[in-house]
């Protein structure tokens, strides 16, 4: 692991993704495109913003579920508390 992961930070940032995430679940399909590319846009922006790679090998492989990215994004939050 390379650097101090900012545990806080991460922590704002998924909270952020986790309230969209919701939000677009209320949401009918033709209402929530642009909201399924902010969604898209925040996961890849804590990725490079986190270096998350580095806390997690596959979080990569996972970002189309945003589901799946939160729970590996608490589980990076948790071994770094």
């Amino acid at each position: 692991m390379t650097g101090k992961l900012n545990v806080q930070k991460l922590k704002e940032n998924l909270n952020y993704l986790e309230s969209k995430n919701r939000e677009l679940k209320r949401l009918n399909e033709t209402d929530g495109r642009s909201l399924e590319s902010m969604i898209k846009y925040l996961k890849k922006d804590m990725i490079e913003k986190y270096n998350l790679t580095d806390h997690h090998e596959s979080i990569k492989k996972e970002i189309k579920n945003t589901e799946v990215f939160i729970e590996n994004v608490n589980s990076i939050i948790e071994v770094n508390l």
